[in-house]
């Protein structure tokens, strides 16, 4: 008796894909999470960089200041208010952009409807018809995750202005 050909067929149950999809979709979310953290260091490098130069720059300032009595505290203060400053600008100016957003994805789509009406039409539906939408507890969120930055990577070069020597400093030209 001659034994059946054997088939090669491979069974996929729903909840595997199902599973398959929430790692993807994790996966997927961590890197978005690498990216956001890296662009905050870079972002807080950059206050911190434009500090130390601002420090740098008004060092007489700073030893007249202390010369006339400021304290570190003093001196310390004045710089996290100016990167505070600079932290809200830019997290306002990010949150004005974010909200232009829906606004310029909606402009570019029409603007390839009616430049490439074939490309489009050949792009799935939920591309053409995909929505931004913005989450209004992200605003409050993304804004003090700013400030927190600006605060963090301002420090330093605060604390370095305070630590200056009032006689060196007025020495500085």
């Amino acid at each position: 008796m001659e034994s059946p050909p054997r088939l090669n067929v491979a069974v996929i149950v729903p909840e595997e894909l199902l599973e398959q999809a929430r790692v993807t979709r994790l996966m997927f979310m961590v890197l978005m999470g690498m990216i956001a953290a890296i662009s905050l260091v870079v972002g807080g490098i950059g206050i911190m960089n434009i500090m130390l130069a601002t420090v740098t720059e008004r060092t007489r300032e700073i030893g007249i200041r202390r010369a006339l009595g400021a304290t570190r505290t003093h001196i310390i203060m004045q710089f996290l208010v100016e990167t505070i400053s600079l932290s809200v600008v830019g997290g306002l100016t990010g949150i004005l952009a974010g909200l232009l957003c829906p606004l310029v994805i909606t402009g570019i789509r029409e603007f390839v409807f009616w430049y490439a009406p074939n490309l489009m039409r050949d792009l799935p539906e939920v591309v053409q018809r995909v929505e931004p939408q913005i989450v209004l507890l992200s605003l409050p969120l993304a804004f003090g995750i700013s400030v927190v930055v600006g605060v963090v990577f301002g420090l330093y070069p605060a604390y370095r202005a305070a630590q200056m020597d009032p006689i060196e400093a007025l020495r500085h030209e």
